[in-house]
Formats: structure tokens, C-alpha cells, sequence
């Protein structure tokens, strides 16, 4: 929660940076010195860095992601669009240009990471109301402001209070009016719940406008389309491990390779889904627990990686499903949680995913209390649908991959 202008410097001083420093790298050994190419690398680098600077503050600013991990492999998408879009226009550029840029702007970027995450913010927070509590939340500094009158020693960057509760007095409110026309922000206790931990809590659900948490239809489009390349690009690497995984399944028992299951799909419509099966024939119609025997020696492994999810990849090329998104829930599971947590079947308002918000943050869940957890990160992700979100998504579920965490 730093300040705009913090960040808005670092950037205008991280794109001079990452457009000169190539350029004075890159004279004094140039021998064919083109300049038209050099300006047109310079843009190219100063655009990409632009852009690239602004994904990782959005992507770093997302509850429980406070990693430098995604800070390489998000320059080098940015960078290699960039190429891409001089390859097709026939733009002059020097790839050394490119490279160097690349490299500066990571450098810049991870310092700049660095210098925003070296110490917690320090926020004070008013004990009335939902906020009493607010000291409980992670990854800030918390100092109680018990009295309007008390002046804390820190400095403060923001205040937290339970803008909506009847025991907010009249002081309160000129105290923390004050502190607004000091530039110092107030924040109301359910947006700092919800940017610190992933979730839109379902009891106060009522406070939103429902019609203000539907996601971009435009995004939506650009994103199954994305989706659908990165699918066929990836086809050299996950059609061998398909074909190894299903001889393997075949090997093992001799029964059918693929599962197919009823789920609930976008807008409450009906999906068949397709699964590699990892579980004995006729026995995966009820929920699945810890150690559950009908899982196969095969099973735990492709369910612990998630290649048992692959098959999928045929609903996302329908347009049923996407790599990312709330998980398509068994149709008769569905339709009994519809009855049991509130507004369970708003989280069809997207199209399902193979990987997503709830189950990277949280995991497997058990009975309705812990699917009421899942859900309210479900509407996180609904409510901030984005492709910073996606992205790191995308990154946690390579994590989940290789540590197994939250399969069954």
C-alpha cells in the first residue's frame, strides 16, 4: 500500500535508466552504427520497461505474493511481445539494444521490489466496530489508536476503521477527516481484510453491488484467446506426457484412460469434463480424502502434479472452461453447497478454471465452512479480474505443481 508517487518516480526513473544505459553501453563498441534502429530500440525498450514496471507493481501488490520470483519471467514476456511486435512490423532495432534493456529493467525492477518490501507498513487502526480486530491481519504494522486526543510517535501511513459502525462518534469522524486533509489515507477495515487476504468476505456481501463485481467481458475474450495459443504452443511438451501418462494408467489396471465428470460451467450451465483417471474404475462419484484408497498408484502422482488436469486443456479450446479460474464443481456437489453457503452459484459469473485463486491460496477444502473460505477467494478473483491476477495465478499453480500442495 505505498504511495502512487513513490512508485510513479520509481518508474519515470527506471524507464530513463533502462533507455540510456544500453545507448551508453552500446557506443563505444558499435562499429555500424545505425541510428535510426537505435531510436527505434530506444522506444521499444522504454515502452516494454513502462509496461513491464507497472505488471510486476500490480502483480506484487496482490495478497500473499510478496516474491521477487515473478520479476524475470514477466520481462521477458513483456520483451519478447516487444520483439515480436518489431519482427512484424519490419521495424529496424538492435536485438543487443533489446537484451540490454531487458537486463536493466530486472535489475531496476528487483531493486525497486526490494526497496518496497524491505520494512512493513505502518498503519493504526481505530477499536471500534469490525476493526477491533484489525491487528489479527498480516503483513502490516498495527498501532491501536485507542483515543482521537493521543498522538502516536510513529509515522503513520494510514488509518483503518469501521467506516460503517453507529459507535464511529462524531469525534472520531473530524479526527479521521483531519488526517484525510493531511493526506494521510483512512481506509475502511473490509477493503484492508480484502487486499491483505485474498478474500471477499460472503457475510458482507450485501454491502457490494453485486452488478459492480461483474468481471470484462473484453478481458474475458483476450483471455481465452491467449489461452488457446498457449495451449497449442505447449502441445510438443504436454501431448508426449499425456501419451506416457495414459499407457501408463492403461499398464497399471487396463482400464479406461479418460474420465469424464458433470461439472458446473459458466453460468451455471452443465460441462462435461475431461480428466486422465487416477482413481480404481466406478469409484469416483463422492469426495475424496486424505490417503483414500481408491486412488491408484499412478493417481498420486498425476492428481500431485496436476497432469491428471490436462485433458482439459479440451474444455478451455471449446470455450468452457479456462486455464484459470474457480474450480467446475461436481454437479451434485454444487447444487447441494448452493444450498448450504450464500451466494455459492455467483462464482459461475466466469468460466471455470484447471487452476485457480481459492485453490492455490488455499488448497482442498473440506465441508462448507471451508468451502465458504474457498469461495470468498473466488469472489476476490472475480472482483479483481485481471491479467495481473492471472499471472500470478499462473506462478503459484507451477509452485502447487511441484510441492503437491493442496491435492488429494
Amino acid at each position: 500500500m505505498s504511495t502512487f508517487t513513490s512508485f510513479k518516480t520509481r518508474l519515470w526513473l527506471g524507464t530513463l535508466a533502462s533507455t540510456l544505459l544500453p545507448y551508453v553501453l552500446i557506443l563505444p563498441w558499435s562499429y555500424n552504427y545505425n541510428g535510426y534502429a537505435y531510436i527505434v530500440s530506444m522506444l521499444a525498450v522504454a515502452f516494454t520497461h513502462f509496461v513491464n514496471a507497472h505488471s510486476i507493481y500490480a502483480i506484487t501488490n496482490h495478497p500473499g505474493h510478496k516474491s521477487a520470483f515473478s520479476i524475470i519471467p514477466t520481462a521477458f514476456l513483456c520483451f519478447f511481445c516487444a520483439w515480436i511486435a518489431l519482427k512484424i512490423l519490419g521495424l529496424p532495432y538492435s536485438i543487443v539494444y533489446l537484451e540490454l534493456g531487458f537486463l536493466v529493467s530486472c535489475i531496476y525492477n528487483y531493486y525497486s521490489f526490494k526497496l518496497r518490501t524491505r520494512t512493513k507498513s505502518t498503519f493504526a487502526y481505530i477499536p471500534i466496530g469490525d476493526a477491533i480486530d484489525a491487528y489479527l491481519l498480516p503483513e502490516i504494522k498495527w498501532l491501536k489508536q485507542v483515543n482521537p486526543q493521543i498522538q502516536l510517535n510513529e509515522k503513520i501511513q494510514g488509518y483503518v476503521a469501521d467506516l460503517q459502525s453507529n459507535d464511529l462518534t462524531s469525534e472520531w469522524q473530524n479526527f479521521l477527516a483531519m488526517k484525510t486533509l493531511k493526506g494521510i489515507p483512512v481506509y475502511h477495515i473490509r477493503y484492508v481484510e480484502e487486499m491483505l487476504t485474498g478474500r471477499v468476505k460472503i457475510k458482507h456481501m450485501y454491502e457490494n453491488n453485486l452488478g459492480s463485481l461483474l468481471p470484462s467481458s473484453i478481458y474475458m475474450n483476450i483471455k481465452h484467446f491467449l489461452e488457446c495459443l498457449l495451449i497449442i504452443l505447449s502441445f510438443p511438451i504436454t501431448l508426449p506426457v499425456v501419451f506416457i501418462t495414459a499407457l501408463l494408467i492403461k499398464l497399471e489396471d487396463g482400464g479406461s484412460i479418460i474420465y469424464t465428470q458433470p461439472r458446473v460451467g459458466y453460468r451455471g450451465q452443465t460441462i462435461i469434463v475431461y480428466k486422465l483417471r487416477s482413481m480404481k474404475e466406478n469409484n469416483q462419484e463422492s469426495a475424496t480424502i486424505s490417503n483414500d484408497d481408491r486412488i491408484t498408484k499412478i493417481g498420486k502422482f498425476i492428481r500431485k502434479t496436476r497432469i491428471d488436469e490436462l485433458p482439459q486443456f479440451i474444455n478451455v479450446l471449446k470455450g468452457e472452461m479456462s486455464l484459470i479460474g474457480p474450480r467446475a464443481e461436481f454437479k451434485p456437489f454444487a447444487d447441494e453447497l448452493e444450498k448450504q453457503v450464500p451466494f455459492y452459484n455467483y462464482r459461475h459469473i466466469v468460466k471455470p478454471g484447471i487452476s485457480g485463486w481459492a485453490q492455490v491460496m488455499h488448497g482442498y477444502a473440506t465441508g462448507a465452512e471451508e468451502t465458504q473460505i474457498k469461495l470468498e477467494h473466488d469472489f476476490y478473483y472475480i472482483k479483481h479480474f485481471s491479467f495481473s491476477l492471472d499471472v500470478i495465478i499462473f506462478f503459484k499453480t507451477i509452485k502447487t505443481m511441484l510441492t503437491g500442495f493442496g491435492a488429494r
